[in-house]
């Protein structure tokens, strides 16, 4: 397993645990969790966000299929977890989640009247840390139970720390695995600067490699995002949005954001596909944006 670290600060374990917050009011540590069955016609992602300055925590669980949103779990007044096992407790639903091995294995818990979930998430080739903010990608193997059912699938998880303005910032993420067991992954913030953004490849059975020159194009259908180009070195691949999760989002002014989440279809023009998730965060200006 190999970490990759892009950033000037440390990677390493004790990463997997909660860091110091800093004193911005939204200082803010998150953990995302997402999976998509081998066959593509079910997936899903948790995020627990935890903003101790705002005295809160956001917690979303999201389950989807090809005909849409199946079910969902959405928090944003959740208390804060006290505990090292991060359970939130809320009306109607109790969730949980584990790093039972540091960058190896990660277990998330839900238990809820909407959906339950058990499920496992296995590193495979290792871990990749951003140069640009505090924050790692894991990609994994999926395996467990949905709603009591047993699951297996692939996805990714990272967690980040720092000041998250939801309000201010478009950005587009992707994550997703190509039926041949390749990962790609991409992240652009539209910030009006060229910068070396985070991306990376995995091959089969391989390790993750920097993707140097990455880019992205994203297209829209009036407000709904319609596909993203992701261009690595050597690959391009197409992200069309299969079923959207999205949360909208509401600042402590009472500004609103719309975080259009989608599973996605990967298509690489070499033929292979795949499946995964893909982001588009549209805050208050973003038609104002260049996603290109």
């Amino acid at each position: 397993m190999r970490v990759v670290n892009m950033g000037r600060w440390p990677l390493d374990e004790r990463d997997e645990r909660l860091h110091e917050p800093g004193g911005e009011p939204l200082w803010n540590e998150s953990y995302y969790f997402d999976f998509v069955a081998d066959d593509g016609e079910l997936g899903g992602y948790v995020r627990l966000g935890l903003y101790p300055n705002w005295k809160r925590a956001w917690y979303w669980a999201c389950l989807v299929t090809p005909d849409g949103l199946a079910a969902s779990v959405i928090d944003h007044d959740a208390p804060l977890p006290e505990d090292p096992g991060l359970t939130v407790r809320g009306a109607g639903y109790e969730a949980s989640q584990r790093i039972a091995d540091p960058f190896r294995t990660a277990a998330v818990r839900l238990a809820s009247d909407a959906l339950s979930l058990d499920l496992e998430w296995r590193t495979e080739g290792g871990a990749y840390g951003y140069a640009i903010t505090p924050r790692y990608e894991v990609p994994c193997e999926v395996t467990g139970t949905i709603d009591g059912r047993p699951f297996h699938g692939h996805g990714e998880r990272d967690h980040s720390w720092g000041v998250r303005d939801w309000w201010s910032i478009s950005w587009m993420w992707s994550s997703g695995r190509l039926a041949d067991g390749t990962y790609v992954h991409g992240m652009r913030a539209n910030v009006g600067l060229d910068l070396s953004w985070p991306a990376f490849t995995v091959p089969p059975g391989g390790e993750p490699k920097h993707a140097a020159g990455f880019t992205a194009a994203t297209s829209f259908d009036g407000d709904r995002p319609a596909e993203t180009v992701l261009r690595l070195p050597g690959l391009a691949v197409t992200a069309r949005p299969v079923a959207f999760a999205p949360v909208t989002l509401t600042s402590p002014e009472g500004e609103t954001a719309v975080f259009p989440r989608a599973m996605c279809r990967f298509e690489a023009e070499d033929g292979r596909f795949g499946h995964g998730w893909t982001e588009w965060h549209q805050p208050p200006l973003w038609r104002s944006h260049v996603w290109v």
